[in-house]
């Protein structure tokens, strides 16, 4: 692919931020932010500008313990969008194979082209749970594939791929000397339910340098600290170091008070934890009647997470047309699924505060109705 002919923007980014805002926002995927009140700062350890180095020491150690991985494997990113953009700069060449999940989260899938690899789409269909396929995944991978890129929570229908699916998949890369990006920016919304994370189980895969895995979260979605962009990445340690030295060219330094901000917050993740638990056990059940009352919709109800991909009945004819109404004379805005390569479906969230879910879910029943042919 041509420099020329490479994605240079992203078009999902750009609605959200300029037409998914309405007075009952359904649009969102993460958790409503921790207001200053609820947040835990030390004024006292709080400084503007640190000594300079490839990582901040104190937050290197809190994100290694909270991984459960030694430090060199942990390279500190602005948010998991970035990480992922690190990740795969670092181990891709222009014209490389990338082996893409499908529907797929639009910015993630933008940076690939903007990095001019050639993708390769690995379905996860609707009447299949929006499962991977493993027979389907070892033929897809060829002698030209590099990477496979995956989320877990399946952004954006939610769905899990269990140890089981992980271990598989990681052996089938390590055979093929693929890497194996994974995005588990919300799995961690799994809470005690002990979430499959990827980088153990590369781990007991293979050494650890030949670790297939290559895995991206941070503190935004499940935590309601977006703010602070504190992501991260989990890589084997030779690769690690490349893309702490690749970032020279990206971001250069950390901001500063945002590192120590992150450290504090990570010092009292429990507390958000128990916020973010609470929250979306009473909004979930909020959700669940909702679903329960549409014949008009399917959905795949996920384990955990604060996102579902529901698609539309024939009955509604013209999603666009839906969605138009549903945001102009509704108030309301969900996720279109045309920016997921599913113009029937549509995303929505359910990390708002509950009044606005509730108020939101009954606009959309109305929408609904509104819009539906006989």
């Amino acid at each position: 692919m041509s420099s020329s002919a490479r994605t240079k923007r992203s078009l999902y980014m750009e609605w959200a931020k300029t037409h998914s805002h309405a007075k009952y926002n359904l649009a969102t995927s993460g958790l409503i932010g921790v207001p200053r009140t609820e947040f835990p700062i030390n004024l006292d350890e709080l400084e503007i500008t640190a000594p300079g180095g490839y990582g901040y020491r104190p937050l290197q150690q809190r994100l290694a313990r909270h991984a459960g991985v030694p430090e060199e494997c942990v390279v500190a990113a602005a948010g998991t969008s970035m990480a992922n953009h690190l990740a795969m700069a670092a181990v891709l060449e222009p014209g490389d194979e990338v082996l893409f999940e499908q529907p797929a989260y639009g910015p993630l899938l933008d940076v690939v082209n903007y990095l001019g690899a050639r993708v390769k789409r690995l379905p996860r269909r609707f009447e299949a749970r929006f499962a991977v396929g493993l027979d389907e995944l070892q033929r897809a991978i060829t002698p030209a594939t590099r990477l496979i890129v995956l989320t877990n929570l399946h952004n954006p229908s939610g769905a899990l791929l269990s140890e089981e699916v992980l271990q598989a998949i990681g052996k089938l890369a390590h055979r093929a000397r693929v890497h194996v990006l994974v995005d588990e920016v919300y799995l961690e919304m799994l809470f005690d339910k002990h979430p499959p994370f990827c980088f153990p189980i590369g781990n007991a895969i293979a050494s650890a340098n030949e670790n297939p895995f290559i895995v991206t979260s941070s503190l935004t979605k499940v935590y309601g600290l977006s703010g602070l962009r504190c992501g991260w990445i989990l890589a084997a340690p030779d690769l690690a170091r490349r893309m702490w030295l690749l970032n020279d060219l990206f971001a250069a330094t950390a901001a500063h008070p945002a590192e120590r901000l992150s450290v504090m917050a990570l010092d009292h993740l429990a507390q958000f934890r128990e916020r973010a638990r609470l929250l979306l056990a009473t909004n979930r059940a909020l959700l669940d009647s909702f679903l329960d009352s549409r014949r008009d919709l399917e959905c795949f109800r996920p384990p955990a997470g604060t996102v579902v991909f529901p698609r539309l009945g024939l009955t509604h004819r013209d999603p666009e047309a839906f969605f138009q109404l549903l945001r102009e004379k509704y108030e309301t805005t969900v996720v279109p699924g045309s920016f997921f390569e599913l113009p029937r479906h549509f995303r929505m969230g359910i990390g708002g505060d509950t009044e606005s879910l509730r108020v939101g879910l009954e606009r959309l029943s109305a929408a609904l109705e509104a819009s539906a042919k006989p």
